[in-house]
């Protein structure tokens, strides 16, 4: 189990990560990088999605999409679908995404 944490800083996304065993590490998502990542969510529809394919969509390294999509999980942007596949929990993933985003960057934890 990992204990993770977000904060914004400079404009960027980052995840802290402690996990059990290994290294604490922290990953940054550029604001422009997450709404890339947020708009090809909502491209794929009902398509499920995960961490490999939206890598592949969106061409952006690795960690920031993990970054993105971890946090998008957590603040319930997209939800379980199947073993390590989520779906879009609306049809306006990116407008959820930003109003996180946002309201997180302001303060507003449970935004």
């Amino acid at each position: 189990m990992l204990n993770e944490t977000f904060r914004v800083e400079d404009g960027m996304l980052v995840r802290a990560v402690i996990p059990e065993r290994g290294t604490p590490y922290e990953h940054r998502c550029p604001l422009a990088a997450y709404e890339e990542i947020a708009h090809a969510i909502d491209a794929m529809g009902d398509e499920r999605s995960s961490l490999e394919n939206l890598v592949a969509r969106t061409k952006l390294p690795h960690t920031q999409v993990n970054t993105a999509f971890a946090f998008m999980k957590e603040r319930g942007c997209v939800v379980p679908a199947h073993k390590r596949r989520q779906k879009a929990a609306s049809n306006f993933v990116f407008e959820d995404a930003m109003i996180e985003y946002h309201g997180f960057r302001e303060g507003d934890q449970d935004a």
